[in-house]
């Protein structure tokens, strides 16, 4: 057995078993202090459930990392930045606080990975015949990347088992690619990727569909922070072909469905920031689908696409990017014909 291979075992059991055996906990304690997430007109459960999954993650993820990986070459700022992410995640689930606060916390969770760590990306490697950025302009889209990518996981934890599941498969990406070609530089970063696939599987034991337990803002706040990173450093590690558009479809579910969202409530003339149930999720149940058989399909979809990226990165950057583009396109396209059709149903009814 390769040597590497062990303590990425061990560091991925550690963080499931933690993971596993705290959420028992957690969930009594939540229905003994009515700390309960009720449903609302955009929620898709109908009963009271606790939300503080976050924290069985967490404390399965920094307790693994940080006994069995280096933390060295920002692993260490990155953990920092998790620290200020999970308890502002956990004030708003206990309490709930305003978009901007959580914002606010965002920002100084990224300055520190950005400055402090110098992780950020340095080069569009072609897309568009872009190559090395400028320090001012790597510094302005490394922020967008990490803010962005944080919000999508945030966005898409809107079913059960659906943000982790994607999490558990894009994280489960990053970390085979850091191992097999890490090297010294980035090697320590397939601990990262596998601790939070532990602590995740953990939790998923309670998420999946009936769920006793949600994420919360704690979760996935975390988790997302934590891919924006991995995929940071995917792109910077510069020994795949096309690496930002792979980056760009191992994140595929997420970015899609938070992008699309945006666009659709800025053309309709209202906030990106307003809620609505107009998310990717929504749209499959509303054509029929069940919970799991729509957690299952769009799992499927993010493998599918993090297989074609995979297989025909020597196609390109631009070439793969257009590509996945045109995808987009097309299911938006899709997902608009079934919600035009839903909506006729309903007026004729």
């Amino acid at each position: 057995m390769d040597q590497r291979l062990l303590p990425l075992i061990l560091a991925s059991s550690w963080a499931f078993l933690i993971a596993i055996f705290a959420v028992p906990s957690i969930i009594r304690v939540a229905h003994l202090k009515n700390i309960l997430d009720r449903p609302n007109g955009r929620t898709v459960h109908a009963e009271l459930t606790p939300r503080l999954g976050g924290g069985a993650m967490f404390a399965g993820f920094m307790s693994a990392l940080t006994i069995f990986a280096d933390l060295n070459n920002g692993v260490q700022q990155l953990l920092a930045g998790c620290i200020m992410l999970f308890f502002i995640g956990l004030k708003d689930d206990l309490i709930n606080i305003s978009a901007l606060k959580k914002f606010a916390v965002q920002i100084l969770a990224t300055g520190i990975v950005i400055f402090m760590a110098d992780i950020r990306v340095t080069s569009f490697q072609g897309i568009f015949g872009v190559g090395e950025l400028e320090i001012g302009t790597s510094y302005a889209f490394t922020f967008i990347v990490v803010i962005g990518i944080t919000n999508a996981i945030n966005l898409i934890d809107g079913l059960d088992g659906l943000a982790g599941t994607l999490v558990v498969i894009a994280a489960s990406t990053f970390g085979v690619y850091f191992y097999l070609y890490g090297g010294e530089a980035y090697g320590n970063y397939a601990a990262v990727a596998f601790c939070l696939v532990g602590g995740i599987l953990g939790f998923l034991r309670y998420n999946f569909h009936k769920a006793t337990i949600f994420m919360g803002d704690t979760g996935s706040l975390l988790c997302g922070f934590i891919l924006s990173v991995l995929a940071i450093q995917f792109i910077e590690m510069r020994v795949v072909p096309a690496a930002p558009s792979v980056a760009l479809g191992i994140l595929f579910v997420p970015l899609f469905d938070t992008i699309r969202v945006f666009i659709t409530r800025i053309l309709k003339g209202i906030s990106p920031f307003v809620p609505d149930k107009n998310h990717i999720h929504h749209h499959f149940l509303s054509m029929g689908f069940s919970q799991v058989g729509t957690v299952l399909t769009l799992a499927a979809i993010n493998i599918i696409v993090i297989l074609f990226v995979v297989l025909f990165g020597h196609w390109g950057s631009l070439n793969v990017f257009l590509v996945l583009l045109a995808f987009s396109a097309l299911l938006s396209i899709v997902l608009g014909i079934y919600k035009s059709r839903g909506a006729e149903s309903v007026s004729k009814a």
